[in-house]
């Protein structure tokens, strides 16, 4: 696997169109603090890190509108890939859908949103778009 971070986010948007609760992601540092990002700003249900002898496992509860059976999740789009890495400055940070999704932003403090990397004025590779 090339890129873990794209699939890591197939796999939820697998999962999402599939209609699934509950998807399984191998786990890493890094989608460590994606999920809990995810978590925090509302786009998944729970999460829960299962340690094994080899990588450990993400167990990500997704989350649905109870009554339309909509997805919180509308779209998962990878910014920065191996082949071009895409960074940007705290200035020029994208806001995505106008404020309203969230881009995740791998910083030199840490995985964050582009609203907490504008506030602390720092800027770093733009991971990818959720909204």
């Amino acid at each position: 696997m090339t890129d873990p971070i794209a699939d890591f986010l197939t796999r939820i948007r697998n999962a999402i169109m599939a209609g699934h609760r509950v998807v399984e992601v191998p786990a890493s540092n890094l989608k460590r603090e994606m999920t809990k990002i995810l978590f925090e700003k509302g786009y998944i249900l729970n999460y829960k890190f299962i340690e094994d002898d080899k990588q450990g496992v993400v167990k990500i509860a997704l989350k649905y509108d109870p009554q339309t059976k909509t997805p919180a999740i509308k779209a998962l789009k990878r910014v920065s890939t191996p082949g071009l890495r895409s960074y940007a400055g705290y200035r020029s940070l994208p806001r995505v859908l106008n404020g309203l999704g969230i881009a995740i932003v791998s910083t030199s403090r840490g995985v964050m949103t582009d609203k907490e990397a504008r506030v602390q004025k720092i800027g770093g590779e733009v991971l990818c778009y959720v909204y």
